[in-house]
């Protein structure tokens, strides 16, 4: 029996039963964006305290590309200021003022990244 790639039952929501032997559930996959090269992202990184009970994150925002990669870029840039945080909707949350580490951190990777106010 082959399997359909894209089969996550969690993204089928909204899909009840069909009896075709034939069908394929189109996932609308198309709206995903392809992840740029590192070159030719354009990050902001920023520090931001609104509405988060006083403390202080860096965001960086700008990233274009798919989840998965917005994470992998989140979980790297995590380990290396040795802190946690997120990475969702194409922006990244990195717990404290790391703004001048991460700006490092991303250009050494060949990210183009900049500070900006916030």
């Amino acid at each position: 029996m082959a399997k359909s790639k894209n089969n996550d039952w969690k993204k089928r929501d909204g899909v009840v039963y069909s009896t075709s032997d034939n069908f394929e559930f189109d996932l609308g996959d198309g709206d995903e964006q392809n992840t740029l090269p590192p070159q030719q992202q354009n990050l902001k990184v920023m520090l931001d305290k609104k509405s988060r009970g006083g403390k202080q994150v860096t965001l960086i925002e700008g990233f274009v590309g798919t989840d998965e990669d917005l994470k992998d870029l989140g979980k790297m840039l995590k380990n290396k200021c040795g802190v946690g945080g997120s990475a969702k909707d194409n922006e990244i949350l990195i717990q404290g003022d790391h703004r001048d580490k991460v700006v490092t951190i991303l250009q050494a990777a060949g990210y183009k990244a900049k500070k900006s106010g916030g």
